[in-house]
């Protein structure tokens, strides 16, 4: 599994109108092969810039699967208008993982 991060800049005042956006064109995403999970985490200190994570089952369900998909056009349609500047979108694969022990 791979994780999708894009650190999103949002131009200012327009991050309502994105969310809402965004709330319909989640689906799109989440209805693509290879798709696993996604989160929107906005940011306390900057609140028009966002992080958002994808995971995806291989590296290729992204970058070949939904980018080159019909599906893609239409999320680009959507979200891409809101964006100062465009995001930077990097993979990354897991080196370690741990959850917190609860009750020990």
């Amino acid at each position: 599994m791979i994780l999708e991060v894009a650190i999103l800049t949002i131009r200012p005042g327009e991050s309502a109108e994105f969310e809402h956006t965004f709330a319909e064109a989640q689906t799109i995403i989440a209805s693509m092969p290879g798709y696993v999970s996604h989160q929107l985490l906005r940011c306390l200190e900057t609140p028009d810039r966002y992080i958002f994570l994808v995971h995806w089952q291989t590296l290729e369900d992204h970058t070949q699967g939904f980018r080159q998909s019909p599906q893609y056009q239409e999320w680009k349609r959507l979200l891409h208008h809101f964006y100062e500047p465009f995001p930077t979108v990097e993979h990354y694969e897991s080196v370690f993982n741990q959850t917190a022990q609860r009750g020990a």
